[in-house]
């Protein structure tokens, strides 16, 4: 029994080696996300921000593109360019 946990253990650590963590990670939707998700998955992205791009959400209908998040005030392309694959629609 205990080399079999030790196999899977090895097991696991070679395949982390070879999987990059984004692949594992699922990418928040920023058409479903609520704004306490966006605030702590974004980097640059604090409450308010999150609270905005929610707002804008409500108003305009969901984004298109990910570059959509450039329309709501307060961000723009350097944060978006930071978190483009941390997202998804």
């Amino acid at each position: 029994m205990k080399l079999l946990h030790n196999l899977f253990l090895v097991s696991v650590l070679l395949l982390s080696t070879f999987i990059p963590t984004s692949a594992i990670a699922a990418k928040l939707n920023i058409n479903t996300a609520n704004a306490d998700l966006i605030a702590t998955t974004l980097t640059g992205i604090g409450v308010s921000k999150a609270k905005a791009i929610v707002d804008y959400r409500v108003s305009h209908g969901k984004f298109k593109s990910i570059q959509d998040l450039e329309n709501v005030d307060g961000i723009g392309l350097k944060t978006v360019e930071k978190n483009k694959d941390k997202m998804t629609l």
